[in-house]
């Protein structure tokens, strides 16, 4: 059973497993996305849907999942986005379901973090068009349900959808910032927002090339005044893009679950 327990690092469509491994995977399968006509930025609020400039279709792929140390691999991840009309779902530990029709605007979709042996730790689906939370978290007599109602803008974001807001991060950034609201485990379920914040131009080195990245530092935010406190309690993740048409995620370092333990994906 896999090892790995979601990103913060998705309709529930059904998972793909994280699969133990021994040899490095394929490399990554991704297709191209198209450039749509540019709209005038306006500022938005951290629940407004993110503008899409890219837009997305159907892509398949798998990522390797390392250790903090970068050492020996320890695992992978597979993807798989598809696309029926304005509908997309992406499906990776995690399932997330929305609208692409200009803006990103979720639907529903499901989190998990799992155990080492499989038994899922902390279950979260997510209504975002019903205004309705369900999660389970612990184990045996440790359980606890629960159900809510909850006020979910369309531009709630987790998992595979953080990534399609990386993507798009020029075309909604405020003073190299976007804010948007999210429903992460802790392990118990909250809604608040996250902030994006992009960083100077990186390089990477991998298999003996030299790449050229942007760097994006992704952490919960409140208030500028508590931010450094809220961050020393909960996670924050860095993610290194490639530039293109559309950038393409090159590296993620972060944690695998609320506990903070660290992985590396590339």
């Amino acid at each position: 059973m896999p090892v790995y327990r979601g990103l913060p690092a998705r309709p529930v469509i059904g998972t793909v497993p994280l699969t133990l491994m021994r040899h490095p995977p394929a490399t990554l399968t991704l297709a191209a996305g198209l450039l749509v006509l540019p709209a005038a930025a306006a500022a938005r609020s951290p629940g407004d849907p993110v503008r899409l400039v890219w837009v997305e279709g159907d892509v398949a792929g798998m990522s390797t999942i390392y250790g903090p140390d970068g050492g020996e691999p320890i695992g992978f991840i597979e993807y798989r986005q598809t696309r029926h009309g304005d509908r997309l779902s992406s499906v990776r530990e995690d399932s997330a379901e929305a609208r692409v029709e200009g803006t990103l605007e979720a639907l529903a979709g499901r989190t998990i973090i799992r155990e080492a042996d499989g038994v899922p730790a902390v279950d979260v689906t997510i209504d975002v068009a019903g205004s309705r939370i369900a999660a389970s978290w612990g184990r045996g007599a440790r359980r606890r349900t629960l159900e809510e109602r909850v006020a979910l803008p369309k531009g709630t974001y987790w998992g595979p959808l953080i990534f399609i807001v990386l993507k798009n991060f020029d075309a909604n950034a405020e003073d190299g910032r976007l804010v948007f609201r999210t429903v992460a485990p802790t392990p118990r379920p909250r809604v608040f927002d996250m902030e994006l914040a992009g960083g100077p131009p990186a390089a990477l080195q991998r298999a003996g090339a030299r790449l050229a990245t942007r760097r994006f530092q992704l952490g919960p935010t409140i208030h500028w005044t508590v931010d450094p406190i809220l961050r020393l309690v909960l996670p924050s993740a860095t993610f290194w893009m490639l530039p293109g048409e559309p950038p393409a995620l090159a590296r993620f370092a972060g944690p695998r679950n609320y506990a903070r333990e660290e992985i590396v994906i590339q």
